[in-house]
């Protein structure tokens, strides 16, 4: 069989698969229905703050599976559902980031940078048209990417990244991300070991508990969700009840934002989008086929470059980074949503998840039975036909499906998520506050992670206040654990090597760019003669 063969296999196997209903005779397929049922969640959940797209798809799958069961033929319906879920997470979660200044995810936290300023000027329905735009331009290329990319670009990825190239690049990520966010590399580092610390609290590889104090509670120790949540939203939110409470004390009254200027999206801002789009969804899509980086890092280095093209040729009249820049925007959400599509490059190619998304898709194909990801599932056999071939181009077509709905249906909620913003702050944050708690309840289901969630809730308020960046404590905290494991890896693979990190040529440019990361940040400009 062909290419072309498969190609069509896997088409007919999204719209000619099971049967929900059909409409003047014609058949619509369960598995459309589950991309859009998917599709619409996500979205919904990525425009609640404290809420985020793993969250919906943990809550989901169980559910999914005991009403498919665990026949082949529940597999695309099962994968279309948790697709659609991620696609809509992604451009969902910039609404709260630009309306509220609360990111409902990491890589969110980027967008609130330039976002708010742009609906504190009255221009919050131009900047979430901007981040849809930006959003659906990045997913589709990455998409595009991870058909054409997947047999070939996560095998040569693997093959020159082993156990101790990966444990330099993590420290690499980790040592960018202090050194470009966080007002200083000193703040960021600050914020980078607060995260490590917290996130090696609790037990190790070796079942000891560690920095527990001896208590049961820190013996397990903090869930990534309390860490996250607590630190970007409940942080924020408690910042944000300070700031309205200065404004009522100083002026008497708390001001409401109202629409000013043009909300719409010309082409000309499309072009001077553009470059910044274009080279923040090659950074996603880069970043997205290494496994286990994730989007955050990605939106982090997308803001970063764009920074640096924006300063070199922006006008005196425009607003910089930070101030409320839509090329800020645009920059950010590029980047963390071309990472979706090429998260998958290594989950299909090597079965390796590259994000908490990705995991979901995998336990959903290991309980369902039938579809084993890694490089035999790209086997084009001649004589037969191999299924999970079919199951990878069906998986390709429900992501153009989701796709198409991300440019239509996504683009109609952004739109009209702008009249959220006449909802009085003072109304608004509770109910956030509010949220968040509740989806760590459900998702922990114990009184402990509440507690935790509001601690870290006051770090990150005092974080703000002391103009620290909550964002490398985050990159951090999700990061550790990756970087313990691939480090203890690699130090058993290289038969208990101390200098395991400097004896591969690979391993040691990592390390030394890391090195010359921090001292190139930490340089001061030299005064004008």
């Amino acid at each position: 069989m062909e290419v072309l063969d498969y190609i069509w296999l896997g088409v007919q196997a999204v719209f000619l698969g099971p049967e929900a209903f059909s409409v003047l005779g014609l058949p619509i397929s369960i598995t459309i229905l589950m991309v859009l049922a998917g599709f619409l969640v996500g979205i919904m959940v990525g425009a609640t703050p404290g809420l985020a797209g793993p969250v919906a798809m943990a809550i989901s799958l169980p559910i999914l599976i005991s009403a498919f069961g665990y026949s082949e033929d529940a597999l695309l319906p099962v994968l279309g559902f948790l697709i659609g879920v991620m696609k809509g997470a992604t451009i969902g979660g910039a609404v709260p980031a630009i309306l509220f200044n609360t990111p409902g995810t990491p890589d969110a936290y980027m967008t609130t940078l330039d976002g708010y300023p742009m609906t504190q000027r009255g221009q919050a329905k131009k900047a979430l048209r901007i981040a849809h735009f930006s959003s659906a331009s990045g997913d589709t290329f990455s998409d595009v990417v991870l058909i054409v990319c997947a047999p070939f670009l996560a095998i040569i990825v693997e093959a020159y990244l082993d156990l101790p190239e990966k444990t330099a690049l993590f420290i690499l990520s980790l040592s960018f991300i202090a050194a470009v966010i966080g007002g200083s590399p000193a703040k960021g580092l600050i914020s980078t070991g607060l995260g490590l610390l917290a996130v090696y609290i609790g037990t190790g590889e070796d079942f000891y508990p560690r920095l527990s104090f001896g208590t049961e509670q820190l013996a397990s120790g903090f869930p990534i969700a309390s860490a996250v949540l607590g630190v970007l939203v409940i942080g924020a939110v408690f910042k944000g009840l300070e700031e309205l409470w200065l404004e009522k004390r100083t002026s008497g009254n708390i001001a409401v934002v109202q629409d000013s200027g043009d909300q719409r999206l010309h082409v000309g801002d499309i072009k001077r989008l553009f470059p910044f789009i274009a080279r923040s969804a090659f950074v996603g899509t880069a970043i997205g086929a290494l496994p286990g980086i994730g989007s955050t890092l990605a939106a982090t280095l997308g803001y970063t470059l764009g920074k640096s093209r924006h300063k070199k040729n922006k006008e005196d009249s425009d607003p910089n980074f930070g101030e409320g820049a839509p090329e800020g925007i645009a920059a950010t959400e590029a980047a963390n949503s071309s990472v979706s599509g090429a998260n998958l490059i290594p989950v299909l190619s090597l079965g390796i998840p590259g994000n908490a998304a990705a995991v979901f898709l995998i336990l959903a194909a290991e309980s369902i039975g039938g579809f084993n990801p890694g490089p035999a599932v790209f086997k084009f056999t001649v004589d037969e036909v191999n299924p999970e071939l079919v199951i990878v181009f069906g998986l390709f077509t429900t992501m153009f499906i989701a796709n198409g709905l991300n440019w239509t249906i996504g683009g109609i909620f952004m739109r009209s998520m702008g009249i959220m913003i006449r909802i009085p702050k003072h109304i608004l944050l509770p109910i956030v506050l509010l949220l968040a708690l509740t989806a760590i309840y459900v998702q922990e289901t114990n009184m402990a992670a509440i507690g935790f969630t509001l601690a870290f809730g006051v770090l990150g308020y005092f974080m703000r206040t002391l103009a620290i960046s909550p964002l490398p404590f985050v990159i951090a905290f999700i990061l550790g654990d990756k970087l313990e494991q691939s480090a203890r890896q690699a130090f058993a693979a290289t038969g208990g090597d101390p200098f395991f990190l400097f004896t591969s040529p690979v391993a040691l440019v990592f390390m030394l760019l890391s090195v010359g990361v921090i001292i190139y940040a930490t340089r001061k400009p030299k005064a004008n003669s």
